[in-house]
């Protein structure tokens, strides 16, 4: 006499396959573009209206066909650093009266504008290093906290954006 062979019950594997989907659903963490992190000033209602001199602003435009152009003049990404530290570090102004303003078109690139903004940030991060060399003897990055609020309390990041236009006027002109 021969046996049959024996059946598999099938039935659970359904719902089991179900709580295993669900059980990964739940413990996945999905990545998140984290965007451009900037510490925005505190609103307050009554804001005074700040004027500021022409010679304490450096002004750096990306137009939608992304060139860059500083003070009027075109320039490179390579070129910020260099051109931001002959800003802020002048004769003709304390570092802390020396603003940046950002201005680009709608039509501007994102990777143009972090660009740009990022040879900004890298430019203040080499003046931030030069003088805590000079005052600590040690990289901006090795200070205490204090010693690294000091540092940027002298040389302060300052980037004012504009809201983006349709249209930067005089951009295509100029080059």
């Amino acid at each position: 006499m021969r046996r049959g062979a024996p059946e598999v019950n099938a039935g659970s594997m359904a719902d089991i396959a179900f709580l295993l989907l669900i059980f990964f659903l739940v413990t996945t963490t999905i990545a998140e573009d984290q965007g451009v992190l900037v510490k925005l000033p505190e609103w307050t209602e009554n804001q005074d209206e700040v004027i500021l001199s022409d010679e304490n602003v450096l002004t750096v435009l990306v137009n939608a066909q992304d060139d860059l152009l500083v003070e009027n003049e075109a320039a490179g990404v390579a070129d910020i650093p260099r051109l931001l530290q002959k800003h802020v570090i002048s004769s003709e102004r304390r570092p802390d009266q020396a603003v940046v303003s950002l201005t680009h078109d709608r039509s501007t690139s994102y990777t143009r504008y972090l660009e740009v903004y990022d040879a900004l940030k890298s430019g203040y991060s080499a003046m931030w290093n030069d003088l805590a060399n000079r005052r600590y003897g040690k990289s901006y990055e090795m200070l205490s906290i204090a010693e690294q609020r000091s540092v940027r309390k002298e040389i302060p990041l300052v980037i004012s954006e504009a809201e983006p236009s349709d249209v930067l006027p005089g951009i295509s002109a100029a080059l």
